[in-house]
């Protein structure tokens, strides 16, 4: 497997951040709101390039589906390629792989 994409260690601050330490020596850190913005899942995906075709006049309404903070109320292991996060806005269906995490990692903006 490719040490890129490879975690050695993941660390999870439900609150706070996802820490992965990954097999060539990197860290990356993602806040959960980082996280949650760029779900992998097709509705969101969907949303992020309608959101981009938009002119940057326009505001976007979220709803809101959940009291308090966002945080990640559960998470799991998807086979050996990906991480998969529950949200406190009842949101669930994203599948983070490792490859796409180290793609979105915060440092490579």
């Amino acid at each position: 497997m490719d040490p890129r994409v490879t975690p050695l260690k993941l660390d999870l601050k439900r609150d706070e951040k996802l820490q992965i330490h990954w097999q060539d020596g990197h860290v990356s850190v993602y806040p959960v709101a980082y996280l949650r913005k760029h779900c992998p899942c097709a509705s969101c995906k969907t949303f992020r390039e309608e959101q981009a075709s938009k002119p940057k006049t326009s505001l976007t309404v979220f709803s809101k589906t959940s009291e308090g903070p966002l945080v990640a109320t559960h998470a799991e292991l998807v086979g050996n390629y990906a991480l998969r996060i529950d949200w406190s806005d009842q949101h669930n269906s994203g599948i983070y792989s490792f490859q796409y995490l180290r793609e979105i990692s915060p440092d490579n903006e």
